[in-house]
This record gives C-alpha cells, sequence and structure tokens, in this order.
C-alpha cells in the first residue's frame, strides 16, 4: 500500500509540473551594515582554484548568476568592477522520502537493498542483501541543490557588502532549469534582505522548463 500511494504521489507531481512548475528555495542572506550597494554597480566574477580547474561549468553557473545579477541591477564589467562576486552550486542525489521502505529502508530484516547513496554526475552505489554487486538507482531519486554568491568591494578592502545562499530539494532532475531560478532567489531583496530565512517561490515557464 505504501509503495502504490508512493507511485501516485509521483505521478501526480509530475504531472502537474508539465503546466505549472514552482521551484520553492529556502533563501538566507546577509548584507554588512553600513555598506550600500549603488544601482548599476560593476563586478566581475571571481574564481577559486577549483573552480578555476573546471572552466566550463563555471562558465555556465556564471551565465546563470549573470541574468539573476541582471534583475537586480548590476551589471557586469570585467575591467573595472567596483565589486567582485564569488558564486557556487552544488547538486547532490539520494534516495527519494517517498521510496518503499521496504525496499530501500531499514524493515524487520535490516536493509532490502542495502543503504543508498549518491552525487549527481558520479556513479551510484549500492549492494544487495548479502552483498551484492552494484545496481542502477531507482527511477526517483531526490535531488538537493544549493547555490551561493558572495559579493566584495573590488578595492584594497576586498570587504563582504552581501552574502546570499538557496537552497531547493525536490524530484525534478533539471539543474539547467532549476539553478538559474534559484540563483534569482538568492538574490531577491538585495541589497537590503529581510532576517532570517525565508521561503521563495518563483514559477518557471514552460519553455523555461525544457
Amino acid at each position: 500500500m505504501y509503495r502504490a500511494f508512493s507511485a501516485l504521489f509521483l505521478v501526480a507531481t509530475l504531472s502537474g509540473c508539465a503546466t505549472s512548475w514552482v521551484v520553492d528555495s529556502n533563501v538566507k542572506s546577509f548584507a554588512t551594515p553600513g555598506t550600500t550597494v549603488p544601482p548599476g554597480a560593476t563586478y566581475r566574477f571571481e574564481r577559486l582554484p577549483s573552480q578555476q580547474a573546471d572552466t566550463a561549468r563555471q562558465d555556465g553557473l556564471e551565465a546563470m548568476a549573470t541574468a539573476a545579477l541582471d534583475k537586480v541591477g548590476l551589471r557586469r564589467d570585467d575591467a573595472r568592477p567596483q565589486y567582485t562576486a564569488q558564486i557556487g552550486a552544488r547538486v547532490t542525489a539520494a534516495l527519494s522520502p517517498w521510496a518503499d521502505p521496504w525496499l530501500y529502508g531499514p524493515g524487520p530484516w535490516g536493509y532490502g537493498y542495502g543503504g543508498y547513496s549518491g552525487y549527481y554526475g558520479h556513479r551510484w552505489h549500492g549492494g544487495g542483501w548479502y552483498g551484492g554487486p552494484m545496481f542502477t538507482p531507482p527511477a526517483n531519486p531526490w535531488y538537493q541543490r544549493e547555490v551561493s554568491l558572495v559579493l566584495r568591494e573590488a578595492g584594497g578592502s576586498h570587504r563582504v557588502v552581501y552574502e546570499t545562499r538557496a537552497r531547493n530539494d525536490g524530484p525534478y532532475s533539471s539543474s539547467a532549469a532549476i539553478l538559474p531560478v534559484m540563483f534569482e532567489a538568492a538574490l531577491q531583496g538585495f541589497p537590503n534582505p529581510p532576517p532570517g530565512e525565508r521561503r521563495v517561490n518563483i514559477e518557471l515557464t514552460p519553455a523555461a522548463k525544457k
């Protein structure tokens, strides 16, 4: 019965996203007291050594963040920046919380197919009841995403003026569509964000979901 309910829940959820898909992000932002970011301020991206090692991936993330920064009035100018922007993104995949616990969770005889864990872009692992071979993941993994942005003064102080982070989780695998919306959510309220963590919901258009 639990397995049937889980399947029906996922079908209903995925069917609903065909016409309406809301990305709900938990956002937490901080602005340094006593600092202001003028409208039209310029910035350039700053990369960590690990990000410099994967240029193609970082180029894609920066393009996503650029669109969100444009919406809050900032302008990219690598030659004459007033600020530097350091961004990051993480996507991991785990077992869906709606998965059948008799197959993938602890039961009266232990774990049905052993523990289950994985990371986006890496091979998945799982063991059998008796330490069997690895197998492919179920059709309903659960994706956990996080994006972050830190804005610093480009002058000698390199002082942080704004820091923000957004988290999202769900069954949808379309990170290329979801991550840009999460950057947009992370910057809602810029440059004077409300205190504490808040939920930001942004609806994707049908074109953006493809």
